[in-house]
């Protein structure tokens, strides 16, 4: 019997510890795959990147050649001695920037037509057809149809018009360029004929600069992509332009309903030229920087630099003046991939939580300055916490300028 249970003890004592290393060993290879794949560093700066047991790293690769002179090494990221995970460094040359904070009005001019859906249509006999149904999908982009560039919605309309048998449209879907064909249902009262598809072409908004290069003349804004509100996708630029904005009012942010700036847009008042929308914001060149603030160059912090404390934010709440407000950074991600949401930051300025209940829609793009350095941007807000938000560093949206 005492033979019996010292077994029995050995056994969940084995059991026990075999849980342990599994448990470990699972969520060792989680946070692998969460590691980012970059890494950003300002050259004559020091960046520290320690791990702890059971994670190493190693030099891989090392180049001094990088684009614009910039080095670039190859780290690799071993768990239990195993290589797991390929991260590149790169540092980008020390620089000084002009942290904006300034509201604009923007609108996009899509590269093509953005299908937001499909839907019904009922021909001269009362028949019920969905022409498009499992042939065009939502976020797929019309490049061409029947061989015409489709400029807007009203190239398309005049396609449609002509009473083809076919419409054969080239569209972009997942990165992919294909080609697909609707056959068009005939309305003879009007002598039209539909599809039954809901597109976009173009869209307007407001939103915040965050940095403007003093030597270039380039911006970068918002740091986060523009999203079509239906489609969920990062809408196609073909052209865009800024545009002056005065702020009129703010509907104040409550528990699960995030607040809003209200803007007057000034469409005849372009400053600047939009270059794309990626995941990490509005990026593009502008004609005159001394619209969007007076303040004066500042270094850029690399995330290394950034720390749980105190910070200033740049926003502009009321009209076209631009303030600093105080927050607090609450927890910095500096291993971790999803760039956009590099740190935790919360509002406590009371006069900006008075005014907006923390962060709102528009002020995605205040940049967030600590230290006297430029180190990131307001990406998104807690939808049930206003006052809260996450924060993009700044070399994550430096980095967007070498694509134009």
């Amino acid at each position: 019997m005492a033979i019996k249970k010292i077994f029995n003890k050995k056994n969940f004592y084995i059991t026990l510890i075999s849980f342990a290393l599994c448990f470990m060993f699972f969520t060792v290879m989680e946070n692998i795959a969460l590691f980012s794949e970059s890494i950003y560093t300002i050259n004559n700066n020091h960046h520290n990147l320690s791990l702890e047991f059971p994670l190493s790293l190693q030099v891989v690769e090392a180049s001094t050649t990088n684009h614009e002179d910039n080095a670039e090494d190859v780290l690799m990221v071993s768990a239990f001695g195993l290589p797991r995970r390929r991260v590149s460094v790169t540092s980008l040359d020390e620089m000084k920037v002009i942290p904006s904070g300034m509201t604009v009005g923007v609108r996009i001019e899509f590269d093509g037509i953005l299908v937001l859906g499909t839907g019904q249509v009922t021909d001269s006999d009362g028949q019920i057809h969905r022409p498009s149904d499992g042939i065009l999908k939502p976020s797929d982009i019309l490049l061409t149809a029947n061989g015409e560039k489709l400029e807007n919605k009203n190239t398309l309309i005049n396609i449609i018009n002509q009473n083809p048998e076919k419409i054969q449209f080239t569209l972009k879907r997942d990165g992919n360029i294909i080609e697909e064909t609707v056959v068009p249902i005939r309305i003879s009262e009007d002598n039209t004929s539909k599809l039954g598809l809901w597109v976009r072409d173009s869209t307007q908004g407001i939103g915040t600069i965050t940095y403007i290069n003093p030597e270039t003349q380039k911006f970068g804004a918002l740091g986060h992509g523009v999203i079509d509100a239906d489609t969920k996708s990062l809408l196609p630029i073909g052209s865009g332009t800024i545009m002056q904005t005065s702020i009129k009012n703010v509907r104040e942010g409550q528990r699960g309903v995030p607040g809003e700036l209200v803007g007057d847009i000034q469409r005849e008042n372009v400053i600047g030229e939009i270059k794309f929308n990626n995941e990490y914001g509005l990026y593009g060149i502008l004609e005159d920087f001394s619209t969007c603030t007076s303040k004066e160059p500042i270094r850029i912090g690399p995330q290394n630099s950034v720390r749980e404390g105190p910070a200033i934010i740049r926003a502009n709440i009321d009209g076209t003046t631009v303030k600093e407000y105080d927050i607090f950074i609450e927890s910095v991600n500096k291993i971790l991939k999803n760039d956009l949401r590099g740190m935790v930051v919360r509002i406590t300025d009371p006069e900006l939580l008075a005014r907006t209940g923390g962060i709102v829609q528009g002020m995605s793009g205040s940049p967030i300055i600590q230290n006297g350095k430029l180190v990131g941007a307001i990406t998104h807000v807690f939808v049930q916490d206003a006052a809260r938000g996450y924060g993009i560093f700044i070399e994550n949206m430096i980095k967007q300028e070498r694509l134009f």
